[in-house]
Protein backbone atom coordinates (compact mmCIF):
# COMPACT_ATOMS: atom_id res chain seq x y z
CA UNK A 1 0.00 0.00 0.00
CA UNK A 2 2.02 2.78 -1.08
CA UNK A 3 -0.73 5.35 -2.15
CA UNK A 4 -4.33 7.28 -0.62
CA UNK A 5 -5.65 5.47 -4.08
CA UNK A 6 -4.59 2.22 -2.37
CA UNK A 7 -6.45 2.84 0.57
CA UNK A 8 -9.82 3.64 -1.25
CA UNK A 9 -9.62 0.37 -3.17
CA UNK A 10 -8.95 -1.23 0.35
CA UNK A 11 -12.23 0.48 1.91
CA UNK A 12 -13.86 -0.37 -1.74
CA UNK A 13 -13.27 -4.00 -0.89
CA UNK A 14 -15.57 -3.61 2.33
CA UNK A 15 -18.17 -1.67 0.51
CA UNK A 16 -17.27 1.90 1.90
CA UNK A 17 -17.05 4.27 -0.71
CA UNK A 18 -16.65 7.83 0.62
CA UNK A 19 -17.03 11.15 -1.05
CA UNK A 20 -18.29 14.18 0.03
CA UNK A 21 -16.19 16.98 -1.63
CA UNK A 22 -13.77 18.27 0.95
CA UNK A 23 -10.77 16.58 0.51
CA UNK A 24 -9.65 16.29 4.51
CA UNK A 25 -12.60 15.76 5.86
CA UNK A 26 -12.53 12.78 2.92
CA UNK A 27 -9.28 11.70 4.82
CA UNK A 28 -10.20 11.51 8.04
CA UNK A 29 -13.69 9.38 7.36
CA UNK A 30 -11.27 7.45 5.48
CA UNK A 31 -9.48 7.11 9.01
CA UNK A 32 -12.15 6.10 11.06
CA UNK A 33 -13.37 3.14 8.45
CA UNK A 34 -10.21 2.21 8.32
CA UNK A 35 -9.97 1.83 12.69
CA UNK A 36 -13.28 0.41 12.29
CA UNK A 37 -11.78 -2.17 10.43
CA UNK A 38 -9.12 -3.17 12.30
CA UNK A 39 -11.11 -3.17 15.49
CA UNK A 40 -13.45 -5.96 13.81
CA UNK A 41 -10.54 -7.51 12.99
CA UNK A 42 -11.25 -7.06 9.35
CA UNK A 43 -8.06 -5.97 8.41
CA UNK A 44 -3.99 -6.73 9.39
CA UNK A 45 -1.96 -4.99 11.78
CA UNK A 46 0.38 -3.86 9.11
CA UNK A 47 -2.46 -3.11 6.53
CA UNK A 48 -3.83 -0.60 9.49
CA UNK A 49 -0.40 1.21 10.24
CA UNK A 50 0.19 1.61 6.68
CA UNK A 51 -3.20 3.10 5.83
CA UNK A 52 -3.68 5.44 8.75
CA UNK A 53 -0.03 6.63 8.13
CA UNK A 54 -0.56 7.29 4.89
CA UNK A 55 -3.99 9.46 4.80
CA UNK A 56 -2.22 11.38 8.18
CA UNK A 57 0.69 11.87 6.32
CA UNK A 58 -1.69 13.58 3.34
CA UNK A 59 -3.90 15.57 5.81
CA UNK A 60 -0.99 16.83 7.01
CA UNK A 61 -0.02 18.25 3.58
CA UNK A 62 -3.14 19.30 2.56
CA UNK A 63 -3.14 21.66 6.33
CA UNK A 64 -0.25 23.54 5.27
Amino acid sequence: MNTIYDVQQLLKKFGTIIYIGDRIADLELMEDEVKQLYQSGLIEPNVYQMAILLLRQEIQRLKR
